[in-house]
Protein backbone atom coordinates (compact mmCIF):
# COMPACT_ATOMS: atom_id res chain seq x y z
CA UNK A 1 0.00 0.00 0.00
CA UNK A 2 2.13 2.63 -1.65
CA UNK A 3 -0.28 5.37 0.43
CA UNK A 4 1.07 4.19 3.62
CA UNK A 5 4.41 3.10 2.98
CA UNK A 6 4.99 7.10 2.10
CA UNK A 7 3.71 8.49 5.28
CA UNK A 8 5.71 6.27 7.67
CA UNK A 9 8.87 7.40 6.02
CA UNK A 10 7.46 10.63 5.24
CA UNK A 11 5.98 10.99 9.04
CA UNK A 12 7.57 8.08 11.25
CA UNK A 13 9.78 8.15 13.94
CA UNK A 14 12.39 5.60 14.77
CA UNK A 15 13.32 4.92 18.28
CA UNK A 16 16.64 2.68 19.68
CA UNK A 17 15.57 -0.68 20.23
CA UNK A 18 13.27 -1.15 17.28
CA UNK A 19 10.47 1.08 17.74
CA UNK A 20 8.27 2.73 14.95
CA UNK A 21 6.73 6.33 15.83
CA UNK A 22 3.40 6.99 14.03
CA UNK A 23 1.55 8.32 16.65
CA UNK A 24 0.81 11.49 13.87
CA UNK A 25 -1.33 9.89 11.69
CA UNK A 26 -2.12 6.31 13.20
CA UNK A 27 -2.35 5.44 16.89
CA UNK A 28 -2.85 8.71 18.57
CA UNK A 29 -3.11 11.48 15.89
CA UNK A 30 -5.61 9.63 13.19
CA UNK A 31 -5.27 10.80 9.63
CA UNK A 32 -9.17 9.54 8.54
CA UNK A 33 -7.83 9.33 4.94
CA UNK A 34 -5.24 7.16 5.20
CA UNK A 35 -7.94 5.17 7.33
CA UNK A 36 -10.66 5.23 4.75
CA UNK A 37 -7.55 3.89 2.29
CA UNK A 38 -6.68 0.77 4.94
CA UNK A 39 -10.30 -0.09 5.56
CA UNK A 40 -10.14 0.01 1.67
CA UNK A 41 -7.57 -2.48 1.55
CA UNK A 42 -8.19 -5.01 4.51
CA UNK A 43 -12.15 -5.14 2.69
CA UNK A 44 -9.70 -6.09 -0.42
CA UNK A 45 -7.95 -8.79 0.75
CA UNK A 46 -10.48 -10.46 3.36
CA UNK A 47 -13.95 -9.40 1.56
CA UNK A 48 -14.09 -12.74 -0.84
CA UNK A 49 -14.02 -14.58 2.39
CA UNK A 50 -16.76 -15.75 4.68
CA UNK A 51 -16.07 -13.40 7.18
CA UNK A 52 -18.72 -12.04 9.81
CA UNK A 53 -17.65 -10.01 12.26
CA UNK A 54 -13.98 -8.13 12.35
CA UNK A 55 -12.50 -8.05 15.97
CA UNK A 56 -9.26 -5.84 17.62
CA UNK A 57 -8.12 -4.95 20.49
CA UNK A 58 -8.09 -1.80 22.33
CA UNK A 59 -7.27 0.76 21.40
CA UNK A 60 -4.76 1.15 18.41
CA UNK A 61 -6.80 -1.18 16.04
CA UNK A 62 -10.01 0.24 16.15
CA UNK A 63 -9.63 2.55 13.79
CA UNK A 64 -8.74 0.31 11.22
CA UNK A 65 -11.11 -2.13 12.18
CA UNK A 66 -14.41 0.28 12.15
CA UNK A 67 -12.99 1.43 8.83
CA UNK A 68 -12.81 -2.36 7.64
CA UNK A 69 -16.01 -2.87 9.20
CA UNK A 70 -17.85 -0.23 7.85
CA UNK A 71 -16.32 -1.36 4.27
CA UNK A 72 -17.77 -4.47 4.47
CA UNK A 73 -20.77 -3.71 6.79
CA UNK A 74 -19.84 -5.93 9.20
CA UNK A 75 -19.84 -5.27 12.95
CA UNK A 76 -17.12 -5.02 15.43
CA UNK A 77 -15.73 -6.33 18.42
CA UNK A 78 -12.92 -5.00 20.57
CA UNK A 79 -10.96 -7.31 22.90
CA UNK A 80 -10.85 -4.96 26.84
CA UNK A 81 -7.24 -4.91 28.51
CA UNK A 82 -9.42 -4.47 31.63
CA UNK A 83 -12.46 -6.38 32.53
CA UNK A 84 -15.31 -3.61 33.57
CA UNK A 85 -17.77 -4.50 35.88
CA UNK A 86 -20.77 -4.96 33.58
CA UNK A 87 -18.78 -7.49 31.45
CA UNK A 88 -20.62 -11.07 31.31
CA UNK A 89 -19.41 -14.26 29.77
CA UNK A 90 -16.19 -13.13 30.26
CA UNK A 91 -13.55 -14.72 28.29
CA UNK A 92 -10.10 -14.06 29.10
CA UNK A 93 -5.83 -14.39 28.31
CA UNK A 94 -2.94 -12.65 29.36
CA UNK A 95 -0.71 -10.72 26.96
CA UNK A 96 2.87 -9.22 27.14
CA UNK A 97 3.23 -5.84 25.59
CA UNK A 98 6.20 -5.01 24.11
CA UNK A 99 5.21 -1.31 23.86
CA UNK A 100 4.82 -1.00 27.61
CA UNK A 101 6.75 -3.79 28.68
CA UNK A 102 4.29 -5.45 31.01
CA UNK A 103 1.42 -8.30 31.31
CA UNK A 104 -2.03 -7.59 31.32
CA UNK A 105 -5.54 -9.74 31.07
CA UNK A 106 -7.34 -8.96 27.71
CA UNK A 107 -10.96 -9.89 28.26
CA UNK A 108 -13.85 -10.41 25.94
CA UNK A 109 -17.78 -11.41 26.46
CA UNK A 110 -18.48 -14.34 24.84
CA UNK A 111 -21.87 -13.43 23.91
CA UNK A 112 -19.95 -11.15 21.15
CA UNK A 113 -17.21 -13.76 20.21
CA UNK A 114 -19.60 -16.62 19.42
CA UNK A 115 -19.04 -20.51 17.70
CA UNK A 116 -21.06 -19.02 14.78
CA UNK A 117 -18.53 -15.90 14.21
CA UNK A 118 -15.87 -15.76 11.03
CA UNK A 119 -13.16 -13.36 12.34
CA UNK A 120 -10.81 -11.23 11.12
CA UNK A 121 -8.53 -9.33 13.55
CA UNK A 122 -6.90 -5.78 12.54
CA UNK A 123 -4.63 -4.16 14.53
CA UNK A 124 -1.90 -1.01 14.02
CA UNK A 125 1.27 -3.65 14.68
CA UNK A 126 2.20 -6.94 14.45
CA UNK A 127 5.98 -7.04 15.85
CA UNK A 128 6.39 -9.98 18.32
CA UNK A 129 2.71 -11.18 17.75
CA UNK A 130 2.26 -11.29 21.60
CA UNK A 131 -1.31 -9.33 21.03
CA UNK A 132 -1.77 -11.80 18.18
CA UNK A 133 -1.22 -15.51 20.11
CA UNK A 134 -3.49 -13.50 22.63
CA UNK A 135 -6.11 -13.39 20.31
CA UNK A 136 -6.06 -16.64 18.59
CA UNK A 137 -6.83 -17.62 22.47
CA UNK A 138 -9.39 -16.04 22.62
CA UNK A 139 -11.09 -16.73 19.69
CA UNK A 140 -10.21 -20.63 20.39
CA UNK A 141 -11.98 -20.16 23.58
CA UNK A 142 -14.88 -18.76 22.10
CA UNK A 143 -15.11 -21.54 19.26
CA UNK A 144 -15.05 -19.08 16.30
CA UNK A 145 -13.07 -19.34 13.64
CA UNK A 146 -10.23 -17.52 12.75
CA UNK A 147 -10.16 -16.39 9.45
CA UNK A 148 -7.12 -14.21 9.38
CA UNK A 149 -5.69 -11.10 10.50
CA UNK A 150 -4.56 -8.04 9.08
CA UNK A 151 -1.92 -5.84 10.35
CA UNK A 152 -1.50 -1.85 9.24
CA UNK A 153 2.50 -2.65 9.90
CA UNK A 154 4.62 -5.38 10.54
CA UNK A 155 7.46 -5.52 11.94
CA UNK A 156 9.35 -8.06 10.03
CA UNK A 157 12.39 -8.62 11.94
CA UNK A 158 10.75 -9.17 15.15
CA UNK A 159 8.98 -12.50 13.59
CA UNK A 160 5.64 -11.96 15.01
CA UNK A 161 4.63 -13.65 11.53
CA UNK A 162 6.09 -17.05 11.56
CA UNK A 163 4.49 -17.49 15.32
CA UNK A 164 0.92 -16.62 13.81
CA UNK A 165 1.99 -18.43 10.73
CA UNK A 166 3.17 -21.71 12.79
CA UNK A 167 -0.51 -21.29 14.54
CA UNK A 168 -2.14 -21.88 10.97
CA UNK A 169 -3.32 -18.61 10.48
CA UNK A 170 -3.21 -16.33 7.38
CA UNK A 171 -1.22 -12.81 7.63
CA UNK A 172 -1.59 -9.58 5.81
CA UNK A 173 0.24 -6.45 6.40
CA UNK A 174 -0.05 -4.08 4.41
CA UNK A 175 3.73 -1.96 5.23
CA UNK A 176 6.27 -4.37 6.05
CA UNK A 177 9.02 -2.76 7.67
CA UNK A 178 12.33 -4.65 6.91
CA UNK A 179 14.69 -2.93 9.41
CA UNK A 180 15.21 -0.01 12.19
CA UNK A 181 18.96 -0.36 12.73
CA UNK A 182 20.47 2.83 13.43
CA UNK A 183 17.14 4.66 13.21
CA UNK A 184 16.68 4.51 9.65
CA UNK A 185 13.46 2.97 8.26
CA UNK A 186 13.98 0.31 5.93
CA UNK A 187 10.34 -0.68 3.82
CA UNK A 188 10.21 -4.07 2.27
Amino acid sequence: MELLKKRILQDGKCFEGGILKVDSFINHQMDPILMKSIGVEFSRRFGGTNVNKIMTIEASGIAPAIMTGYLLDLPVVFAKKKSPKTIQNVLSTTVHSFTKDRKYDVVISADFLTPDDNVVFIDDFLAFGNAAIGVIDLVKKSGANLIGMGFVIEKEFQNGRKRIEEQGVRVESLAIIEDLSNCKIKIK
